[in-house]
Formats: structure tokens, sequence, C-alpha cells
């Protein structure tokens, strides 16, 4: 029997295999993991290393810390790391055959998240395994950038791991349904999402939401009251929130409930690892005829996605239709944020990681299969007074069918 949380032993040799079948056809002979979440997503554990995998062959996990716990939660091979300085030493030694091939072998990372420093002193090993010492000297650097492959690999969710996202779903709803009863007038931001996020602990929540982004990181949600939730910050999406202060500059702050202010409820909730992400928008009274017309406004969007969001579109396509129909009804200036603060997208990929591709943005070309898992969230931003929107996630289908929707919470405004 599994233990909580674990991830099948058929996951990660699915996981695999599409890894090394994209391998192949990109023409990369390895690839050398190194975030904590690619390395659980392939292997089954979290603790620190660097996972080598070639495109033909048996992956490797070599541990830092903790060997005892990778060995007993991982389900490929996992050795001690070492020496770290001999490294290349130890990779060259495994993998003879490609490091010994007369022709160096193209071994890519993780570079979009990978620090400098630890980029730089592998990329010193791999340039000793692969006899390219020389070039490495000269400033040639034999790692090259394997981010977009490895995102890619991972854009499309297995049975198993929807089912991880439904669960996160159900849990968020269950515990907004026990915390709405407190959200009143002179309630704080603060007060109200720790009775929520006391729910979701109950329920499995892991206390944080991952993300991938270069300096960004997100809490378990985003509750913004009045201006509070337009006023703009750092974090890269439509409604950030005031904070605590400038140590942390997003999500809730000490202000209260008042009435006839909209109350944005941007929530998630993280169980096994995968989250779910949601958006619903409350009062406490009544929201102006100004506020009302956006919020119908989102909802057309979203409802615009739904009909595109079908296998074989274009992310690019759907997010260039959600700028006419803002545009269409006048509100394009308050449309994901305000004046240089908007954000370029309409939705994201959601997963083990809620910045995860594919995302529905200007530019992003790749069109959509069955399997993906994106939150779309349609958002209008109007300075010193507040923020309305919706926000759902959804799992694309096959056959050109509309996507199912995986959030559970209804989307009617709450009104308290």
């Amino acid at each position: 029997m599994l233990q909580d949380g674990m991830i099948p032993l058929e996951e990660i040799r699915s996981r695999i295999k599409r890894l090394q079948q994209r391998m192949a056809v990109e023409g990369m002979d390895a690839v050398l993991i190194t975030q904590n979440v690619g390395i659980l997503y392939w292997t089954g554990t979290m603790q620190t290393g660097y996972l080598f995998v070639p495109s033909v062959g048996e992956p490797t996990l070599y541990v830092r810390r903790s060997v005892e716990r990778a060995k007993r939660e991982s389900s490929i091979r996992t050795v001690p790391l070492g020496s770290f300085s001999r490294f290349g030493e130890t990779l060259r030694r495994d993998y003879s055959v490609l490091f010994g091939a007369e022709q160096p072998p193209q071994v890519g990372a993780d570079l979009d998240t990978l620090p400098a420093t630890v980029y730089l002193k592998l990329a010193s090993l791999v340039a000793k395994a692969s006899g390219e010492q020389e070039l490495y000297d000269r400033g040639l650097s034999p790692l090259l950038d394997a981010s977009p492959l490895l995102r890619r690999v991972r854009m499309v969710k297995s049975a198993w791991e929807i089912e991880r996202i439904e669960q996160a779903a159900r849990s968020l709803d269950e515990a907004l349904s026990d915390a709405l009863p407190e959200l009143r007038e002179g309630v704080s931001e603060l007060e109200w999402i720790a009775k929520l996020e006391y729910g979701l602990r109950l329920r499995g929540h892991i206390g944080s939401m991952r993300l991938r982004g270069y300096n960004q990181e997100v809490p378990t949600g985003m509750v913004g009251s009045g201006e509070a939730a337009a006023e703009p910050t750092y974090f890269d999406g439509p409604a950030g929130g005031r904070g605590l202060g400038p140590h942390s500059p997003q999500s809730v702050s000490r202000k209260r409930f008042a009435r006839n202010e909209p109350i944005l409820l941007d929530l998630g909730c993280c169980i096994d690892g995968y989250v779910i992400d949601q958006t619903r928008t409350a009062v406490i009274g009544e929201l102006s005829d100004e506020l009302m017309a956006a919020y119908a406004a989102a909802e057309r969007i979203i409802r615009e996605a739904e009909r595109l969001m079908v296998e074989g579109a274009r992310c690019s396509d759907i997010y260039s239709a959600a700028l006419k129909l803002a545009s269409d009804l006048g509100l394009s200036d308050h449309f994901m944020g305000f004046g240089a603060d908007q954000v370029r997208f309409l939705g994201h990929g959601i997963g083990l990681e809620i910045d995860e591709w594919p995302v529905l943005a200007a530019g992003f070309d790749i069109v959509l299969e069955p399997g993906m898992v994106l939150a779309v969230e349609p958002k209008f931003t109007f300075p010193g007074i507040g923020v309305v929107g919706i926000e759902n996630s959804y799992v694309i289908t096959a056959g050109g069918t509309p996507p199912r929707a995986l959030t559970r919470t209804p989307e009617a405004i709450i009104v308290k």
C-alpha cells in the first residue's frame, strides 16, 4: 500500500518515458534536473540532489540529503551524491557510453530555476565529464537550456494528477463554506484568511503554493477588500493585494471588511503537492452598478474562454479573444490590472506549481491537448475602489468538447 501522498511507480515510469521521448525528438542526449519540484515529479521524492536522465537508459538520482529518505520514496535508481567536486567523474563512470563517445553529449538543465553559482559549478563538472574542459575555459558552456522541454512534458496531466487537483478543489470548497459565515463587517482580511487556512490545513493543505517564477511567491491566497485589493504590487498577477508591509507586499492586510465594497477571494489549496486555483467575488451589502457591469464582463469572458478552450485551440487565440471582448465592453483599461500594472495573460497552467505551462497569452502558440489543466481568471481592477472577477480551473477534454471545470464553489457573487 502506498504511503499518503506517494506517487505510484507507474506514474514515474510514464513520466520518464515521455521525457525521454521528447529528448529524442529535440536531439538532447541527457538532462540534469536540479529543482526540487522537478526532482519530485520524475522520482517521487523531493530530497536534495541532482537527477540525471539520459535519453536512453536508466536515470539516476544523486542525493545529498537525505539519502535514507530518498531511497525510501524514490521510484528510480537512487545513490548518494558523494563529493560534489567529483560529480563529473561520477557521471562519466556511471554513463561511460554517453560521456565516452567521440561526440560530446548534448546535456540540458533546468536553467530557468538554476542559481548562477550552481550553474557555473555544474557546467564545469559536466565539461570535465564530456572532455570539453578547454571549451568551457574559453567561455562555452556544455549545459543547454532544457527548461522549455521539461515544462512541456509536465503540461499534460495524468488521471492520477487530476484526481489530486480535484481533491484540492473539494477541500477548498469545504473550507470556504465553513469560513464564509465569518466574513462580516469589521473582520480584518488577516483574521478571516486565518480561519480559512485552519480549515484547509485540517483537510490536508500543505500550507503553501509553489511558484516557479524567479522572486515570485504566493501564500494560500489573496483576500483583498476595497482599495486594498486594487493596490499594485510586484506579484505577477491581476490583483496582488496590499499585504502586511514592504516585507510581505501582497495578499491580506489588516484592513477590515466594510459594507458595499468588493471583496476578492483569490484562493488556493495544495493536496499531495497539487494545487487548485479559484477566485470568487463577495460583498457585504451591494456593489455599485459600475462594479456589477465589470463582474458581468468577467462572466462573459470566462464563458467565451470555455467555448474556445478545446483540443487543438491555440493559447494565444484565446487570449486575443478575451482582449477583444474586454475592449468591446469598454473595459480594456481595467482588464487584468490597471495602467502599467496590467498583466499580459488570461490564464495559466496549474499542477505542482501555480505558474505552469501552458499560458493563455500573446505569443504562446502552443495548442491545447487533452489533460492540460488551466486556471482562467478574468478580473477588473478599479484603483481606489477594488477588484472584481472570477477564476475557475479546467481540464482540457478530447474531441473538441468543452473543458471540464475542476473548481466546485458556485460562481455567483457571494452576498453577505
